[in-house]
């Protein structure tokens, strides 16, 4: 069934399925995937998982190549005018404009869900390390 809410409900309905099942949720390649993640990060130490902490919110907070293919969208729109269009396309050759229309939105679309499941991707890293620094944190005082 295809579904655009989101992982989110994806990963909620795999674990409605595993749960009717009788299946163990752990055995989830989602969830074994982050309890991997989880546990490498546990075997740093709390000075170097700083470190990384801080280059997971640079990495979360950068906008990267995305805004630059956004910004340039208007100079794609202003290939179609007349005088381009005269010189560039004069004879019929319309295949160029066509070839460069399709590679352009392909591009785009591809580097935007890039963009965005690099951040989420890099959000969750972020929890990750915050809740091993936590628990460090309240273990060193108790």
């Amino acid at each position: 069934m295809i579904s655009f809410r989101g992982d989110a409900h994806k990963i909620y309905l795999q674990l409605k399925n595993a749960s009717n099942k009788g299946q163990s949720y752990k055995q989830m390649p989602a969830i074994v995937e982050i309890e991997e993640i989880k546990q490498f990060y546990h075997s740093i130490d709390s000075s170097t998982l700083k470190l990384i902490f801080y280059r997971m919110i640079k990495e979360k907070n950068g906008s990267g190549i995305v805004p630059i293919f956004v910004s340039s969208i208007p100079w794609f729109l202003f290939m179609f005018s007349n005088k381009i269009q005269d010189f560039l396309f004069k004879d019929g050759r319309f295949i160029w404009l066509i070839i460069f229309a399709f590679l352009y939105f392909f591009i785009l679309i591809t580097s935007v869900i890039l963009h965005f499941r690099e951040k989420a991707w890099a959000a969750a890293h972020i929890e990750i390390i915050q809740d091993v620094l936590k628990k460090r944190n309240d273990s060193d005082i108790a």
